[in-house]
């Protein structure tokens, strides 16, 4: 499977010899798609689908906690990828979904190193800064600094 392209039933083709060092790349580093539990439990059917089971809910309670810390207070984006990644040493999908949004976050990095993309941004960064300074400033001065609080009470 082509994990290389967004559309689906595509097939990347490479150059002479180069599947076959990416084949080598791959199983150097370990990165072949598939499960990564011991060789004792993949040989027995039962305790590799306990494995998987124990595996998913694990992953699932991970993934749970990151969606709940993404309204609340915690690192909700990394404890989910986190999850996908307890995922991902047992299920083929999460591995796939994990390299695509490796490629697409490295692209997104890439861009934003761009010159002109980084030019542009400190420009509408600074707009945005002066427009917020000047709504705070004609607040302040229509209706001062008020505190929610009577400290003049106590």
């Amino acid at each position: 499977m082509n994990t290389g392209s967004d559309e689906p039933g595509e097939v990347a083709v490479a150059p002479d010899g180069a599947a076959d060092e990416t084949r080598a790349d791959e199983a150097q580093a370990g990165q072949g798609l598939g499960s990564k539990a011991p060789e004792f439990i993949k040989a027995r059917r039962a305790l590799h689908v306990s494995w998987q089971v124990g595996v998913f809910v694990i992953g699932l309670a991970v993934v749970a906690a990151g969606i709940v810390m993404l309204p609340l207070p915690g690192p909700g984006w990394v404890v989910i990828f986190g999850g996908m990644a307890i995922w991902a040493t047992e299920f083929v999908w999460a591995q796939l979904v994990l390299r695509w949004t490796k490629r697409k976050v490295t692209e997104a990095a890439q861009r934003a190193l761009d010159p002109e993309v980084r030019r542009r941004n400190i420009v509408l960064t600074s707009i945005g800064l002066v427009i917020v300074v000047a709504l705070v400033g004609i607040y302040v001065w229509k209706f001062g600094v008020v505190m929610p609080w009577k400290i003049k009470d106590q």
